[in-house]
């Protein structure tokens, strides 16, 4: 029981800090919005576990299993901070590169900084949501930025420059 706790208090919390209502959570993982209410609620007595990924991949969240061995391990994290790999990933196809230090203080001061709002646009709308979690988790490390400020100013991003993606219409 111990671990659908987790899970509900870390649907609900990401889900509220991204600014997503639960049925619009729902909606993008394809369940239904009382599905939803009963995880959070953690009163849910089964959820497959595909439903639990795509509610997961939704939220830019993981799952991580115990390895079963202590041979296997877990995979390396990289120790390189998302800020710069959240830059080089805004650059790859343009000739400027968003350095790590100028989407920092973009993000601090919610203002896009010039010259890079297709970057800007190319993390909003393409960057894997985890990379954005891990982003908005170290500005809150570094900068003690609250974590729904830094997701506002992403949303603000996105709806600014009319992103397609769907983790960004409609958040409440």
């Amino acid at each position: 029981m111990h671990a659908i706790h987790e899970l509900s208090q870390a649907v609900r919390t990401r889900r509220q800090e991204i600014g997503l209502s639960q049925q619009r959570l729902a909606t993008l993982a394809g369940l239904s919005r009382a599905t939803i209410v009963q995880l959070e609620g953690g009163t849910l007595k089964d959820l497959s576990f595909t439903r639990t990924a795509a509610v997961l991949e939704v939220l830019g969240l993981g799952l991580t299993i115990a390895p079963a061995h202590p041979r296997l391990g877990p995979r390396p994290v990289s120790s390189t901070p998302a800020l710069e790999i959240a830059g080089r990933t805004a650059s790859t196809s343009y000739r400027g590169h968003l350095t790590a230090a100028a989407l920092g203080k973009a993000l601090r001061t919610g203002e896009m900084p010039v010259g890079f709002e297709a970057h800007v646009f190319a993390l909003v709308d393409e960057a894997p949501v985890a990379l954005l979690a891990r982003v908005v988790e170290q500005m809150h490390a570094e900068a003690g930025m609250a974590r729904e400020a830094v997701w506002s100013t992403l949303r603000g991003w996105a709806r600014a420059r009319k992103s397609r993606r769907d983790l960004w219409s409609d958040a409440a």
